[in-house]
């Protein structure tokens, strides 16, 4: 096999997104079932693949820039005439009897690229044979294609959907559930490569990004949010409206509340799929003094201290 970098039209540098991004445009041209038939066509795929398996591999691909392992992945050893002849061998096996191409040399033997498209089926063929006694019959499944979405915070609670363009040319609408979470993966059944020999295509495996809220975070199906109030607020009580991921609903405040105060909204949170039931909303209270500050307030604030005063910081074990 020639050198995979070459195959893919690839440089030793290329990074992993380059390496999968330079398969899916290269298999979308040679895939076997685009042109039923032609020979070159599915051998110049099973070239692809083989590339395609060896340096998306980290592993295999480090030890083939190293030199240890051949194009096919095989150990290299010293003695080059007698490994060529082992893997001619198994390639005749491999294609039939009679079948094999004659290409003796290091890198030649369609032993790698029948197992990886068709399941070791006679070249040429649709299964059954020498070839497909050798590997038991199996075929190749299609591929998987991964994509991505961004998805606003809200509306990843609440459940909407994506369009997106798949690698054959088509749009779909992706419903994302509601309650789904930042690097959720959702699978398409049979959106993926179509399989080789008409076996069955990959899925397309679709990752939602979530978009951070201004206020919104998200713990579990809980969701948790910081509300301001005022002064008057917090010694007298009152019924503020609180945002939520569904709408803002009517909040009652208690006198005395204090910053750190946590009051609870059932059922508010985001929806749990596995449990079918939404999580609870947890609002954080923070006491908010006028800005710039009421001339009376602290005119009532100086008169208040000169009888009255409380040490805070005592109380939280900071003296």
């Amino acid at each position: 096999m020639r050198d995979p970098y070459q195959i893919l039209g690839l440089p030793r540098s290329a990074s992993a997104d380059d390496i999968k991004k330079a398969y899916r445009k290269l298999a979308k041209e040679f895939h076997p079932d685009l042109k039923p038939g032609n020979a070159s066509n599915e051998e110049r795929f099973k070239e692809i693949s083989a590339a395609y398996t060896l340096l998306s591999d980290s592993d295999k691909r480090a030890r083939f820039d190293r030199g240890e392992i051949d194009s096919s992945g095989q150990e290299r050893h010293h003695g080059f005439g007698g490994r060529s002849r082992a893997n001619a061998g198994r390639s005749r096996a491999y294609s039939g009897a009679g079948g094999g191409t004659g290409d003796d040399s290091f890198f030649g033997g369609e032993d790698w690229f029948s197992d990886l498209f068709s399941g070791g089926r006679k070249r040429g063929g649709t299964g059954g044979g020498a070839g497909s006694g050798t590997s038991g019959g199996s075929r190749s499944r299609g591929s998987d294609i991964n994509y991505s979405v961004s998805v606003p915070f809200i509306e990843a609670a609440q459940g909407t959907k994506r369009r997106i363009s798949l690698s054959n040319g088509k749009s779909i609408d992706v419903a994302v559930p509601p309650g789904t979470e930042d690097q959720a993966k959702l699978r398409l059944k049979g959106q993926g490569l179509p399989g080789a020999g008409g076996f069955g295509a990959g899925d397309a495996i679709v990752e939602v990004h979530v978009e951070a809220h201004p206020f919104f975070t998200r713990q579990g199906s809980d969701i948790h949010v910081e509300v301001p109030i005022t002064l008057n607020e917090a010694v007298l009580g009152a019924t503020i409206r609180v945002p939520t991921v569904s709408g803002p609903v009517a909040l009652k405040v208690q006198p005395g509340a204090n910053t750190g105060s946590t009051l609870r909204l059932r059922g508010k949170g985001v929806m749990n799929q596995a449990t079918k039931q939404a999580g609870d909303q947890y609002v954080k209270l923070k006491v908010v003094l006028p800005d710039p500050p009421d001339a009376e307030l602290v005119k009532f604030m100086e008169e208040w201290s000169r009888t009255r005063s409380y040490d805070v910081r005592k109380k939280a074990g900071l003296e």
